[in-house]
């Protein structure tokens, strides 16, 4: 399965956020309930906490769904 690439512009971002920014999840409330749920994965761990910071280069899944962090230079 390829991994899309999801660009911002901060260094940070907390893993609620971005799961909406890259289409992981509808809203917020949709990523609220996967993360509730042990639905999300960041790096191939398990992840229960909606406000977790994400950096460059970390992996978020759903599913077969996969989306890397990319921080703008």
């Amino acid at each position: 399965m390829r991994i899309r690439e999801v660009e911002i512009s901060d260094d940070m971002i907390r893993l609620g956020q971005f799961l909406k920014l890259a289409g992981l999840a509808d809203n917020g409330a949709h990523a609220r309930e996967l993360v509730e749920a042990e639905e999300v994965t960041v790096n191939g761990r398990p992840e229960t906490r909606r406000g977790a910071q994400l950096k460059h280069g970390d992996v978020v899944a759903v599913g077969p769904e996969k989306a890397r962090l990319v921080t703008a230079r």
